[in-house]
């Protein structure tokens, strides 16, 4: 099978096609031909840093979406053909999503979202059970107000409606070109990025938000917006220094939770109804990787690019 292959840490140019063997699935497992997985944030550090204790080549991707080729013994719940979704780490031996076969646990798939494409379905595990990940770390009551910043990225677009399929208010940041993008997909409020942020967030919630789910890694720039004794959600890690004010950190570790099948069955059931937003900003044969990597460090995605088998 093909893969897209990290040999040594570096550039985009490192990036290559290799041909690999794909092993049986085993006891609780699914083998997925893959025609879609998503380029993320993890695999731009996993190219720059490499894949520590595991020997090279890599294999990177974290979700992805495709039909069940064939399962394991025992495994009843799908059947071969399945249009289905997953979640996969990539720092195992055998690596991530990005090859046409990859077995996968059983606990982490499930069927792709009613009307979506596999393209589509391929951006939703892995930053859908981040977001929910999120939500459960900061622990809020129904009626508390969450801030969410970087409000047009994929990531805070899946946290917001989950936000308030929980019953929370929601404010979120955005370019004024994306205001309108962010109140589709459910805050309440729409405050501008940058530097008034603190003052905007601040003039809708006097004492500050209950909490802030940082996605676009504002850290302790958005400190202020947040209330005493209030919490933040981080998805890269923390410096582990004091914080201010009482204000805790919640460092958001997805490879916890690639195993909630509930998590990925809530998700498809919001995305089959239309509450989530499934987005694709490009599709790159694994050929192309390095492309999918460049437009993914330019920035600005409003989506996920995909490599496309």
């Amino acid at each position: 099978m093909r893969a897209v292959a990290i040999s040594k840490p570096g550039g985009p140019e490192v990036l290559e096609v290799i041909d690999r063997p794909a092993r049986e699935a085993q006891d609780g497992e699914v083998r997925i031909a893959v025609r879609a997985a998503a380029v993320n944030p993890t695999d731009i550090g996993l190219r720059r840093m490499g894949g520590g204790n595991l020997p090279p080549p890599w294999i990177p991707g974290m979700d992805l979406a495709g039909t069940v080729e064939s399962v394991g013994p025992g495994v009843q719940e799908l059947r071969v053909g399945t249009r289905v979704m997953a979640a996969v780490t990539p720092r195992r031996p055998e690596g991530g999503a990005q090859a046409e076969l990859v077995v996968v646990p059983l606990a982490s798939t499930v069927p792709a979202p009613d009307n979506a494409t596999l393209g589509q379905a391929a951006t939703l595990p892995m930053n859908g059970l981040t977001a929910i990940r999120g939500l459960e770390l900061l622990g809020l009551r129904e009626g508390e107000t969450l801030l969410v910043s970087g409000g047009a990225g994929l990531l805070a677009s899946y946290v917001i409606p989950l936000a308030r399929e929980r019953g929370l208010r929601v404010i979120a940041d955005a370019a004024p070109a994306d205001a309108e993008l962010v109140r589709s997909f459910g805050a309440d409020e729409v405050v501008p990025r940058g530097d008034g942020l603190v003052t905007a967030v601040r003039e809708l919630a006097v004492d500050g938000v209950a909490a802030m789910y940082d996605t676009a890694l504002l850290g302790r720039k958005a400190f202020g917006a947040i209330r005493d004794g209030g919490a933040i959600a981080v998805v890269r890690g923390w410096d582990d220094s004091e914080t201010d004010r009482g204000i805790e950190v919640r460092p958001i570790m997805v490879r916890e939770v690639l195993d909630r099948t509930d998590w990925l069955k809530e998700l498809r059931r919001l995305a089959s109804g239309g509450q989530l937003q499934l987005r694709v900003a490009g599709e790159f044969p694994p050929e192309r990787a390095a492309d999918a990597h460049r437009a993914m460090e330019a920035g600005g995605l409003r989506g996920r690019a995909l490599i496309v088998f």
